[in-house]
């Protein structure tokens, strides 16, 4: 295949003598971006994936990308967000076909965002390769962001999450995961361009370009020891309960009580700690049914201590002019505030099209499944004199969201109920979620789960305690407040956005000569 510049693939790899064989490169290099985030945590992979993508599809026929993205989101989301299976089958009690059918239909949507991308890449670039790799990083970054926002969003297995202990962690306070994924890709689009500048003749234009991807890889490292916050030495004595309650159980009648007096033991000797914190639903029972409850926790806290816990809220709301419910978490004790999360899980919290889909299966009928979003603009909680931001599960996967709500507070919270996933990747993959959104606003971040990983992570995004998943503990720790914000905090993802439209505004078919 001729290119409009004269140069041509490198390899001069010829995929199209075994049709199945190009696909199955681009499964692969889509699953090996799973390895790169937690458990496994191999983040050298991201840009060998990236290479082996160009390697693929460099050469192919603009027409045929779709179809090339498509395959590289089906190896990512097959292999990253399998864990779905088993919130569906085990705890949605729909049959294994059935379920199968499900994971391959959500699987292959999230994989078509990949093949949107790439299609709109083919598009923009043509058969140009110098544009094509020009043009790679930014029309990656874009597809990430519209997948992070569109129909609610899944912004999940974005490749600088796993950079949580990658060396461009440094980088993540300045420009937000998006900003490390920009550099990954960059990387690997660089790498190619160095190789194929190099056989080229062109020995001057390779070291420049392999510079340009090496740079941030080098400065990072002592970025990351830069404080862009400023955290109290005064610490906050802190203990957070995780129960263990089997998912089975979660919203049986006969077990809402045991799961109640359950926290309220593993809390007795902690009711004077400075924060106390409860997963999702830990009172299982809605806060205008749960009055003696919140009565006999206050009534134990010590002068100063606050107690923050998972609740489902009922009540009339303004925003519909209805009564709803919500999942919420509030504060009591020593501090106050209520929340209501806004960032649902369609089918987990919400069914879409739910006059349709109700009672058709197992899965559309999950108990507590009848949630509204809370408004925006919420002011969080306090706990005494520290005002702390909370995110209710998937919320913390949001890093614009978590980072313009964490402005004017000294912590973050976040609970979640990972139950849903068994002893799968998924919540070790969340757990990462949250200690990037630490890393990026320069806070701590304080984790209750139901069942693992309950954790506190330090504003680096490190983890100082934890405690293992499906054991039924208590955490304690010093967690200490944040003032400041870092620059991410200031701008969201709006820099690195506005560069990779720059770049296809710019990188035209007049603007890159033809030789």
């Amino acid at each position: 295949m001729s290119h409009e510049n004269g140069l041509s693939h490198p390899l001069n790899l010829k995929f199209t003598a075994h049709p199945w064989l190009g696909p199955v490169i681009l499964m692969i290099a889509g699953a090996l971006q799973t390895l790169t985030f937690s458990p496994f945590h191999i983040w050298a992979l991201g840009p060998v994936s990236v290479l082996l993508i160009l390697l693929v599809t460099l050469n192919l026929p603009s027409e045929k990308l779709f179809r090339a993205g498509w395959f590289v989101g089906l190896g990512l989301f097959a292999s990253g967000v399998s864990w779905i299976y088993i919130s569906i089958s085990k705890h949605g009690n729909t049959s294994v076909p059935i379920a199968v059918l499900l994971m391959v239909l959500f699987v292959a949507g999230l994989a078509l965002f990949h093949g949107l991308a790439f299609w709109f890449w083919g598009k923009l670039a043509r058969q140009s390769m110098v544009r094509r790799l020009i043009l790679f990083p930014a029309i990656w970054l874009l597809g990430d962001w519209l997948r992070g926002w569109l129909l609610t969003g899944f912004p999940w297995l974005y490749l600088g999450t796993a950079h949580t202990d990658g060396p461009l962690a440094g980088l993540a306070p300045l420009t937000g995961v998006h900003g490390l994924t920009f550099w990954i890709v960059v990387t690997g689009a660089a790498a190619y361009g160095a190789w194929w500048l190099i056989l080229a003749g062109r020995k001057t234009a390779a070291g420049a370009t392999a510079a340009i991807a090496v740079l941030p890889w080098l400065l990072a490292p002592a970025l990351n020891q830069v404080s862009w916050t400023t955290i109290s030495e005064e610490p906050k004595s802190f203990a957070a309960m995780q129960g263990n309650i089997p998912q089975q159980i979660k919203w049986d009648p006969e077990f809402l009580k045991d799961q109640i007096v359950a926290y309220l033991g593993m809390t007795e000797e902690h009711w004077n700690k400075d924060i106390i914190l409860w997963p999702e639903t830990a009172i299982p029972i809605p806060q205008d049914q749960a009055g003696k409850i919140i009565d006999h926790i206050e009534e134990r806290l010590g002068e100063n201590s606050t107690l923050i816990s998972g609740i489902p809220w009922y009540g009339y709301s303004g925003d519909i002019e209805d009564y709803t419910f919500h999942n919420s978490i509030l504060a009591a004790g020593g501090g106050e505030g209520i929340y209501h999360k806004q960032k649902l899980v369609p089918f987990g919290e919400y069914v879409p099209l739910q006059g349709l889909l109700r009672g058709l299966i197992g899965f559309f009928d999950l108990p507590m499944s009848s949630f509204t979003p809370g408004p925006g603009q919420q002011s969080g909680l306090s706990a005494t004199d520290t005002r702390l931001m909370p995110y209710i599960c998937y919320e913390v996967a949001y890093p614009d969201f978590v980072a313009f709500n964490a402005r004017n507070t000294g912590m973050l919270v976040t609970i979640s109920n990972d139950g849903w996933f068994g002893d799968s990747i998924g919540p070790l993959q969340h757990l990462q979620l949250a200690r990037m959104r630490a890393l990026e606003t320069g806070r701590y971040m304080l984790r209750g789960t139901n069942n693992g990983v309950t954790a506190i992570i330090n504003e680096k995004g490190q983890i100082t305690e934890r405690i293992p998943q499906f054991q039924r503990a208590v955490l304690t720790g010093e967690v200490f407040s944040a003032t400041g914000s870092t620059p991410y905090m200031q701008t969201g993802s709006w820099p690195v956005l506005t560069l990779a439209v720059i770049l296809i505004v710019f990188v035209r078919e007049r603007v890159i000569p033809k030789n």
